[in-house]
């Protein structure tokens, strides 16, 4: 254990010497122009995506390998990246200048210089990214389902001293750390980009999470006791078995780990774009610093609930707050059967029925906080309600008659990054979002090509949307921002495609998904991997501008459209 906490410990002074810089520019002034020479490192090949204002379509920009030669008029910055067989380096800008003896390169995005950037941002950077992603949808919920471990376990070790609990919870947040540095960066490696996106819409995973959130409702709610083996009790109170203990929270850790993809998949995206031009160990630095972050809050959760059963007279309480996280996790698993459902095509799940099992979940929570109903290890005060149960129960019951104008395609902000796109609503007494005529809207397009080849016809610029149908920010932005009507007119003056990055459906010449071959125009063309991503294109497909990743703000949309 001491090991592998000295190992994370020295992970940045370790990539500190491993700066990767795969492209040395060089140029001298020849009579009236300028020769510039850019010398490739072997194994590497670089790709041009502009020379001053001249650019290049990236799709079909040929590649140079060892040394290329080219001379220009003037002094204009070049904008290039190289790749090899396992990365590639984020887009730089270098520019001859007369006086310096050498010069370099730089950042498009951020203006500073390469080298200015330390390992050590990346990892402040992956610090940052995991304190965002513990407020996102899909992590903050599955807070309750770490507590409802974490009793179970400990009410199942009888005997459980504060060190232990303390012992847990820092294998419980090593485990984390572990397997966001580990897995994720090895997946990354070994399947693509894309991997982590597959597996997080991956109808099987989803469906098993369902599952589990399903059987834990079902466990709290008194149908049956989770509880290890006896002879496992036995064991860990005799002689506190690591081995085992360790092996059950990291099978948690892992829980929490997946299951939050569709939030954090977007940040950790964001941030390996971010670090794979600094060092082949620049991700697994910026990741363990995305993993320490996201772990130190859960750690303090898990301490917690051994806590509140080391505290004497817990009373009915503790029944109380079991069956509330039962009816909260009973209604977080309807997303995870909705990514499925989405990813696939199936429509068991479109937004209305949704809506629906949520208002009867909430409903029911409403009429159980202010003791109508009772279930299995309520005592009888519980029909005696309190002041606190009384204005959640109310909460609860204000929350459901809100939901229920969504039944009809009311937009239902509050929850828009929980429930399926207005897009598979089928009762719709109130018209209108984005992409909600879709199909008679001869300006939106789902295919990249007829999308582009529309535009060239019509004259019209392109605005592209990658997003995902597992993309809680995508649907957040869309209810926010997307379907603002100020937004909306001004997006008539484009050509609005929508490439969906998850969807499984095979394209028609069955050579691979319709969401890969998505997600390989975001990667491959504009050089992103993160969704909700949208791009500004001319009638001739070529970029406008930088590209827009996710807002709140329709004033900033605005703003950043450029027709």
């Amino acid at each position: 254990m001491k090991r592998i906490l000295l190992l994370l410990a020295c992970l940045p002074l370790l990539a500190v010497a491993d700066i990767v810089d795969p492209v040395q520019w060089s140029g001298e002034r020849v009579g009236d122009s300028i020769r510039l020479t850019a010398v490739i490192e072997d194994g590497f090949h670089m790709t041009i995506f502009s020379i001053g204002e001249q650019e290049f379509d990236a799709w079909d920009a040929p590649e140079y390998t060892g040394t290329y030669t080219l001379t220009v008029a003037e002094a204009q910055p070049i904008r290039f990246n190289a790749c090899n067989d396992q990365m590639c380096t984020a887009p730089q800008v270098w520019t001859y200048e007369e006086s310096a003896v050498a010069t370099t390169a730089s950042n498009s995005q951020a203006g500073t210089p390469t080298t200015s950037r330390s390992l050590w941002w990346i990892f402040v950077m992956g610090l940052l990214g995991g304190l965002l992603a513990i407020f996102t949808p899909c992590v903050w919920p599955i807070i309750p389902m770490t507590v409802s471990f974490f009793i179970k376990r400990n009410g199942a070790q009888r005997g459980t001293t504060n060190r232990q609990t303390i012992r847990d919870a820092m294998l419980y947040g090593l485990s984390i750390v572990i397997i966001y540095v580990g897995l994720g960066l090895l997946i990354t490696a070994i399947f693509g980009a894309s991997a982590l996106n597959a597996i997080s819409t991956n109808a099987v995973v989803n469906i098993i999470f369902f599952l589990i959130l399903v059987v834990f409702a079902a466990s709290f709610f008194g149908a049956f006791e989770l509880t290890l083996p006896s002879s496992w009790s036995t064991k860990l109170s005799a002689k506190s078995s690591a081995t085992t203990g360790f092996l059950s929270i990291l099978f948690m850790a892992f829980t929490l780990v997946i299951v939050s993809f569709s939030c954090t998949g977007p940040i950790i995206g964001t941030l390996l774009v971010e670090a794979a031009g600094k060092s082949l160990l620049a991700p697994t630095i910026g990741m363990l610093g995305f993993a320490l972050a996201l772990a130190l809050p859960f750690s303090l959760f898990a301490m917690f609930p051994t806590m509140l059963q080391n505290l004497p007279k817990s009373g009915g309480w503790m029944n109380t707050f079991k069956v509330t996280l039962a009816f909260l996790e009973l209604a977080l698993s309807l997303k995870f059967l909705s990514v499925a459902d989405l990813a696939y095509g199936w429509h068991i799940l479109d937004r209305e029925v949704f809506i629906a099992l949520w208002v009867v979940i909430f409903f029911l929570l409403g009429l159980y906080l202010i003791g109508l109903i009772s279930f299995k290890g309520d005592d009888d005060d519980h029909r005696k309600t309190s002041v606190t149960r009384f204005f959640l129960g109310t909460v609860s019951l204000a929350f459901a008659v809100y939901m229920l104008p969504g039944l009809w395609g009311a937009p239902l902000k509050a929850i828009s990054a929980f429930a399926p796109p207005r897009t598979t609503q089928d009762w719709v007494l109130m018209p209108g979002g984005i992409g909600q005529n879709a199909e008679t809207n001869n300006q939106h397009f789902t295919d990249f090509d007829e999308g582009l080849a529309f535009a060239r016809e019509t004259g019209k610029p392109v605005l592209l949307d990658f997003t995902g149908f597992g993309c809680v920010n995508c649907r957040k932005m869309e209810e926010y921002v997307l379907d603002n009507e100020a937004v909306k007119a001004r997006m008539e003056k484009y050509v609005f495609i929508t490439l969906y990055v998850d969807d499984k459906r095979e394209r028609a010449d069955g050579s691979e998904s319709i969401g890969d071959y998505n997600s390989r125009i975001q990667r491959e063309r504009y050089n992103a991997n993160a969704q909700p991503f949208f791009v500004q294109l001319s009638p001739e497909g070529e970029q406008v501008g930088e590209a827009q990743a996710f807002t709140t703000s329709p004033e900033e949309f605005m703003n950043w459209l450029k027709y």
